[in-house]
């Protein structure tokens, strides 16, 4: 019996913030899991997707949050111009009305909120949460009020380039393992979950793969069921 070792597992994992970190990580999980191998054929490259670290990037996750791509995109283009949006201190001078003019919602704007006091408060330190593990990282996020697991993990992900996260309420995750994987049905989250966990050390490397298939088959065979 043949068993499969992560290049990574001696060492610590690159982060995913460069395309040469995501191959790395990709090329370790095709060799763990061989049935993925398809789907990364079928994709081609599979790039970074990097936001800003810390409170600023925070407050992009959640601008995104139950929004398409484009209408998140107008949103934080204008809230991203308000003076002091992007730093914790100078965010809390800014009114409500002014920050729900830039187009967020109230929930929103109390979360963002929520999230500047925690940090101005030592009680939230970006740097420190970013280089724990996925767990203890997420643990630490979801802490906060406003802050729920896919935020935490979209933020470790996109903001932080954490190695090993997997998003597994993500609609087009879950869609893409669906069809990707050849499933007879949509898993459910807590499925996926179970799915993605023999993934790890490589796991976000798995969530950009994911992504990049679902929006491959959606452009070229329609919205996928």
């Amino acid at each position: 019996m043949v068993i499969a070792v992560s290049t990574f597992a001696l060492g610590a994992s690159p982060r995913i913030d460069t395309p040469e970190g995501v191959a790395a990580h990709l090329d370790s999980l095709m060799a763990l899991v061989p049935q993925l191998i398809p789907m990364r054929e079928r994709v081609g490259a599979v790039l970074p997707r990097v936001n800003p670290k810390g409170f600023a990037g925070m407050a992009k996750v959640i601008c995104g949050q139950q929004l398409s791509v484009q209408s998140a995109a107008a949103i934080w283009g204008r809230f991203s111009l308000l003076p002091g949006a992007l730093e914790p201190e100078s965010y809390l001078m800014l009114d409500e009305e002014t920050v729900r003019g830039a187009g967020f919602s109230r929930g929103k704007y109390v979360a963002v909120r929520t999230i500047a006091e925690a940090v101005m408060g030592g009680e939230l330190n970006f740097a420190e949460v970013d280089a724990l593990p996925a767990e203890e990282a997420i643990k630490a996020l979801v802490a906060l009020k406003g802050i729920g697991p896919w935020t935490a993990e979209v933020y470790l992900l996109f903001c932080a380039a954490h190695p090993d996260i997997f998003p597994a309420g993500d609609l087009a995750l879950l869609k893409a393992a669906h069809h990707g994987l050849d499933l007879d049905a949509r898993p459910t989250i807590k499925e996926m979950i179970g799915l993605a966990e023999s993934w790890s050390p490589h796991r976000s490397a798995a969530a950009l793969l994911f992504w990049r298939y679902f929006a491959m088959m959606r452009d070229r065979e329609g919205i996928l069921l």
